[in-house]
């Protein structure tokens, strides 16, 4: 059986190049206008056409969201916008508003088209409606069971593409308005402020200044507030299905994210398909420990066993877990020489660090030397080391990496390849 398609989130130009460094065999991203992330980094055409040259040239895809429910001013620009990614070569538009398929078709007839989830695709007559529009890949709404995506494939011959990982929406697909009726802001045209997370609790009409929480909990009651969506357990029921495209949600996220929860389901998905389910069990358990160490919610299967109870979500915190700080990336051999860092290359003061390497890296959190680090790779296992020695570059030792962004040479033990993240775990002291 063919392998399906990973596709990861691109929010910007670095985490692009670090999807696609860990694995993952499409990304997709958003324009400057049309898309349902407002506030990702998002690509202006310059970036888009240089990003789209640099997957091209990889031999992976690019698929650009033009997903917004679009109100009668947006077709003014549209027409335009669409055929600029056509000529540009994007590889599918992921869409949802049928007056933006139909403007589409007529300007941009060589630019495939994805149904987005926000158009809720919930059973195989609707997914054969869309098909026989034009449309060549739907991206199924999230709210399926496993019966009801095996029952869809088995009646559906066009593309189909299931979320596998990422934040869960307390709405139908994310067709939400309660950040537009709390906020005024339109989730609907991308500027969500995710008033699903927030602490709510009643008030009584002749009583506004008395709040009862809804549970006693001085915090208030996250009464929206669901768990992130993980399928990684699960894959081995979703491989018989035979489903185009995995998606992993989360162009908001970080880089540590992205290049994380794209390794393990790049792995898994090798393992699963390459050497079988029970070599898949076998590595399961460190790939789950992986996923533990990203920035997330508590982990649920969403719909896949059925609808989802109260345990599905979390009624006392919206927080994340973060048991690791994302501390930094290591820097390519061109990154160091368009950062003109490379003149620095001061000498190891300690005589027992003579045979290790020097690296550079871009700090992202302060770290300090006497901690210990992790590096995650794009290839292998992830290797620990204890920071003893650094420089800025000005070859001047560094005690504390305290500055965004500071480009410091450190001493590691071996050599950390291209697109390594480095990252702390969290002590009780912190």
């Amino acid at each position: 059986m063919r392998k399906p398609e990973l596709l990861a989130p691109a929010g910007d130009w670095e985490k692009l190049k670090y999807a696609l460094a860990y694995g993952a065999d499409a990304v997709y991203m958003g324009g400057q206008a049309f898309g349902l992330r407002a506030f990702a980094g998002n690509f202006n055409f310059e970036t888009m056409e240089k990003a789209i040259r640099w997957t091209h040239g990889l031999g992976k895809k690019v698929y650009v969201t033009v997903n917004i429910f679009a109100h009668e001013p947006d077709f003014e620009a549209l027409p335009a916008y669409l055929k600029k990614l056509e000529e540009l070569g994007v590889d599918g538009a992921i869409v949802s508003d049928p007056g933006i398929i139909a403007i589409a078709q007529e300007v941009a007839p060589r630019l495939p088209l994805h149904l987005s989830t926000q158009a809720n695709s919930t059973n195989s007559y609707g997914v054969r409606f869309w098909l026989k529009q034009g449309i060549e890949r739907v991206v199924l709404a999230r709210e399926l069971t496993l019966e009801e995506l095996g029952e869809m494939r088995s009646k559906v011959e066009g593309g189909l593409e299931v979320f596998i990982h990422g934040a869960m929406c307390m709405s139908y697909s994310g067709r939400c308005l309660l950040s537009n009726y709390l906020t005024g802001r339109d989730a609907n045209r991308g500027e969500c402020t995710q008033p699903c997370r927030w602490g709510y609790s009643l008030v009584e009409e002749k009583r506004p200044e008395q709040v009862f929480p809804i549970e006693e909990d001085e915090r208030g009651t996250y009464v929206f507030n669901s768990h992130d969506l993980c399928l990684l357990p699960h894959l081995p029921l979703l491989k018989p299905l035979g489903l185009d495209s995995y998606k992993i949600e989360g162009r908001m996220k970080s880089v540590q994210y992205v290049a994380s929860t794209v390794k393990v389901y790049r792995e898994a998905i090798d393992t699963l398909w390459d050497q079988g389910e029970k070599a898949f069990q076998a590595k399961l358990p460190q790939w789950l420990e992986e996923m533990d160490k990203v920035s997330h919610r508590d982990y649920s299967p969403g719909f896949l066993f059925g609808k989802p109870g109260a345990k599905s979500h979390n009624l006392e915190s919206s927080h994340y877990v973060r048991d690791y700080d994302f501390v930094g990336v290591s820097l390519s051999d061109d990154e160091q020489e368009q950062g003109e860092i490379m003149g620095s290359k001061p000498e190891p003061l300690a005589t027992d660090l003579i045979n290790c390497f020097m690296a550079w890296i871009e700090q992202r959190n302060n770290f300090k030397r006497g901690e210990v680090l992790e590096v995650l790779t794009p290839q292998g296992v992830s290797w620990s080391f204890e920071v003893k020695e650094m420089w800025d570059t000005e070859g001047e030792l560094v005690e504390v990496a305290r500055h965004a962004q500071q480009m410091l040479r450190i001493v590691v033990p071996k050599e950390i390849l291209p697109y390594s993240i480095l990252r702390r775990a969290k002590s009780d002291k912190r």
